[in-house]
């Protein structure tokens, strides 16, 4: 583990961007998850017209979610065993063949949503590769900043594909946009093969397979109290605020609000996911950001308890940019989080992290949307944001205790 201790120097923006290898990574991840929500789009349309099943077209809209969770538990070590830039380049490649075969070939529904699932799989490792690397390029608050830019393009490119993913649709058809999606992912390929250095993978002490030192590194990090506390920090509440946010289309609608109201409340989360980055990383410090990280979670949930009251769509809406806003937590969790890692295991740890994620989102729909079932949908929101703050509370003490510990340990290269 690597810990700076005394009083920490602030980064800005342009100094996470000076560094090559982070716009390479930076650049790539954008493109790549706008051209996957398009493909999401499309693909869920092209099931619905097939089959005129809703089922069935959820399910092609988030078939890439849990395939991840046996990818990360099989396949993450690899993380730490191949060379960065193949892996990478050559997983983005992978989902731009996958586009393309489904909208040049036709394929039986089962087969492409078979398809997609299996690509899925790869994702934890990749990601795990390039969040390590993002890791090693940049140090300190810089590190901090960088993450905070990844996930203000992640979420801007997020609100693109799904505001042009329509369009695009309806324009030229679900399968053109399918190959409009592969070729943002094959830009994506491109970018990292040809201007990424070609590094060599970490060091790493001799292990067994690819699937037994996954299985070790994965329960050895989630034994580890300090590295379990700072995961569930940043898999519970997103995946509680995600449930909440796959209501608000019925939510909308049993408010009477009227038609675009929904995707009205659905930019108010991401916009406020975007503001509070922007704020938290210009205008808090490192120590601050770290102090603030609990406050803000709660900040994250509180705003949707009053949801549950008859209001009108504009304090709807501004209530969700609060709740964005909140996300800003996570600023003060990245820093504490890299430092609890061992250094020969930070690739399948960020693959581990991804794969939590990723799985917390994909069930927490489904966990409110059962709930919605059984109770009135603004209640049900308002129970999703209770359960945000009662994490909030509950680790707490876990969460101080892991930035203390972070800052003590002694600084090993």
């Amino acid at each position: 583990m690597t810990v700076t201790t005394g009083k920490e120097r602030r980064a800005g923006y342009r100094e996470a961007l000076a560094e090559q290898r982070f716009r390479v990574l930076f650049g790539s991840r954008t493109l790549a998850i706008a051209a996957d929500t398009l493909r999401m789009i499309a693909l869920s349309v092209l099931v619905y017209g097939h089959t005129g099943s809703p089922l069935l077209a959820a399910i092609a809209y988030g078939i890439g979610f849990l395939p991840q969770l046996a990818g990360g538990a099989l396949l993450g070590s690899l993380a730490d065993r191949l060379r960065p830039r193949p892996l990478i380049w050559g997983a983005y490649a992978l989902e731009a063949a996958a586009a393309a075969a489904l909208g040049l070939l036709g394929m039986p529904v089962a087969a492409a949503l078979t398809l997609v699932a299996v690509v899925a799989c790869a994702t934890p490792v990749f990601a795990g590769a390039s969040n390590r690397l993002v890791a090693e390029v940049l140090d300190g608050d810089a590190y901090v900043l960088g993450r905070s830019l990844m996930t203000m393009a992640s979420a801007a490119a997020q609100l693109l594909g799904l505001a042009f993913g329509g369009i695009a649709v309806a324009a030229v058809g679900a399968r053109h946009a399918l190959l409009a999606a592969a070729a943002g992912h094959l830009a994506a390929a491109l970018l990292v093969r040809l201007r990424l250095p070609d590094l060599p993978p970490p060091p790493r002490a001799a292990g067994g397979s690819v699937v037994g030192d996954s299985w070790a590194g994965n329960l050895r990090l989630l034994r580890d109290p300090v590295v379990r506390a700072l995961l569930l920090a940043q898999w519970l509440p997103p995946a509680f605020v995600a449930g909440a946010e796959s209501l608000l289309v019925p939510y909308a609608g049993t408010r009477g609000y009227g038609d675009g109201v929904a995707a009205l409340l659905l930019g108010g989360s991401a916009a406020g996911m975007l503001l509070g980055n922007l704020a938290g990383a210009r205008l808090l410090g490192p120590a601050a950001r770290e102090r603030l990280a609990v406050p803000l979670m709660a900040t994250f949930g509180l705003p949707l308890l009053p949801l549950a009251l008859p209001l009108p769509a504009a304090a709807a809406a501004a209530l969700l940019v609060l709740c964005g806003c909140g996300f800003a937590y996570e600023l003060g969790i990245q820093r504490p989080f890299v430092d609890a890692l061992p250094e020969e295991g930070r690739g399948q740890a960020f693959g581990l992290l991804s794969t939590g994620l990723m799985t917390a989102q994909g069930v927490g729909p489904v966990l409110l949307g059962g709930l919605a079932e059984v109770l009135p949908v603004g209640e049900t929101l308002a129970c999703a944001g209770t359960a945000t703050l009662v994490t909030a509370l509950l680790l707490r003490r876990p969460l101080h205790q892991a930035r203390l510990t972070t800052r003590t340990l002694p600084a090993t290269t």
